[in-house]
């Protein structure tokens, strides 16, 4: 079992019923709206709570629990082809390819972004990548509960089959193509970089278009989790009109 911390992922835990909750420990100091709503709802899915002192949530010292802790089932990830299968024909289709996001709170930020703009899957490398931990749960602050994530064992591969079926692949990299200029094509692939070194050569070379965010100079470039947020922005205003 997993351990979810903190109000917000607990609360999107329950509301999405994506994964079993074995059961929510709740200090006996936590009070509030969203303490409130989270016994409600859990004693509604009949889900076990148990009122401990504070003091038993403090082994959990490294993690902000927010005075709520669940033990949840293991991340449910799903297969390449499904997930494939499932956005292909939408209108709109948009993945989100992680190449190497190895900080979990970037990870965990991106996949809230992705959530917010109307992502509709993220595929993270098996190897070289953060995994779904509770860091990342806690930064996404459950957004990670509403979207459907899969885990390649090789990235180059996981975009050549996508080709083949059709989604075209967008690289996020300084270039010549600026976002807010290119007309993105759907079902879309959107490749981030890791924080260090960008894209791979290898997975940049088979992408479809090259795009940047235009900044000044001033600075090299955004954190990935915040150029996402633009991007990903500047895709949904493309979506929205």
């Amino acid at each position: 079992m997993d351990k979810l911390f903190g109000r917000n992922a607990v609360l999107e835990a329950i509301k999405s019923g994506n994964r079993t909750i074995n059961k929510i420990l709740i200090s006996k100091t936590a009070h509030g709206s969203s303490i409130s709503e989270i016994i409600k709802l859990a004693k509604a899915k009949g889900i076990v709570i148990n009122n401990v002192p504070p003091e038993k949530l403090d082994k959990f010292e490294q993690e902000n629990t927010q005075g709520v802790v669940a033990e949840v089932s293991a991340t449910n990830y799903v297969e390449l082809e499904d997930l494939m299968d499932t956005v292909k024909n939408k209108q709109n289709g948009l993945l989100l390819l992680l190449d190497s996001i190895e900080d979990p709170h970037n990870l965990g930020a991106i996949i809230r972004n992705a959530v917010c703009f109307g992502v509709d899957g993220v595929i993270i490398p098996k190897w070289r990548s953060a995994t779904i931990n509770e860091t990342v749960e806690r930064t996404s602050a459950g957004a990670i509960e509403h979207i459907k994530i899969a885990r390649v064992t090789n990235s180059s591969q996981a975009i050549l089959k996508l080709k083949d079926d059709g989604f075209w692949i967008l690289g996020a990299e300084n270039g010549n193509n600026s976002i807010t200029d290119t007309k993105v094509p759907f079902p879309a692939v959107l490749v981030m970089g890791s924080e260090g070194f960008g894209i791979h050569q290898k997975i940049k070379e088979k992408c479809d278009f090259i795009i940047t965010i235009p900044q000044k100079s001033t600075i090299s470039s955004l954190n990935v989790s915040c150029a996402s947020a633009v991007i990903l922005y500047e895709i949904f205003k493309q979506i929205s009109n």
